[in-house]
């Protein structure tokens, strides 16, 4: 459920003052959310709600004037989705972490979220009982999946296998789950047939499916085919 800690990030467990607390913005147009997520960070005295955004660009102004340790985002809101805040906070913001707190637990809305470079995705059915573990992963420079979603990773379509594959290995899937041909697929992305191969066995192999259907199913599964 997470990565190896980054060499030189603080132990979020140690004593901190109130001027070495975490700032964190919450973007999320639900109101109780955000009163809830605000009550649990001032009970924990390690991280503090430094703003509140109702809607993505509202976000995007507050993260590039606040410049927060953390962004607890939610992926469903107005003018601009949770997704396509991602990349531009990275750009006006490196240092950010980024967690998205959200309802949407598809497996393609967890799978593109972390492809996207967040740092962590939390269910806001968990929300309160998780937010500190999340939080405290991510400045242990840590990913952090909510136990309900890694929990239930067991099936193809699970977002942690999607995550695993490469763009290419996508590419090839949905070549694959349209019918295609190594060779047809090999004219269409611009390679070889053999460098087709390589990619179908290493995705067969990620998600330990081994035929046709079940490849197909997988990608209908994950969203993957218009």
């Amino acid at each position: 459920m997470s990565e190896t800690s980054k060499p030189g990030a603080s132990n979020p467990q140690a004593p901190v003052t109130a001027s070495s607390r975490r700032r964190v913005l919450v973007a999320d147009d639900h109101a109780l959310v955000r009163i809830g997520v605000r009550g649990t960070l001032a009970a924990s005295h390690r991280y503090e709600v430094c703003g509140e955004a109702v809607d993505g660009l509202d976000c995007l102004e507050q993260v590039e004037a606040l410049k927060p340790d953390l962004l607890l985002l939610d992926i469903m809101m107005p003018r601009l989705s949770g997704l396509d805040v991602v990349p531009r906070v990275r750009s006006v913001s490196p240092d950010t972490r980024i967690v998205i707190l959200s309802s949407q637990e598809s497996r393609v809305a967890v799978s593109q979220a972390l492809q996207g470079g967040v740092d962590g995705f939390l269910s806001k059915d968990v929300l309160l009982s998780e937010l500190l573990d999340a939080l405290d992963a991510a400045c242990e420079g840590r990913r952090y999946l909510s136990a309900r979603l890694a929990g239930g990773a067991t099936r193809p379509g699970d977002a942690t296998r999607s995550m695993a594959l490469t763009e290419r290995q996508v590419e090839v899937l949905r070549g694959v789950a349209r019918g295609m041909s190594n060779k047809e697929i090999a004219r269409e992305l611009e390679v070889s047939p053999k460098t087709v191969e390589f990619h179908r066995a290493q995705l067969m192999s990620r998600l330990d499916l081994h035929d046709v259907a079940s490849l197909t199913r997988y990608a209908l599964e994950a969203g993957l085919l218009d």
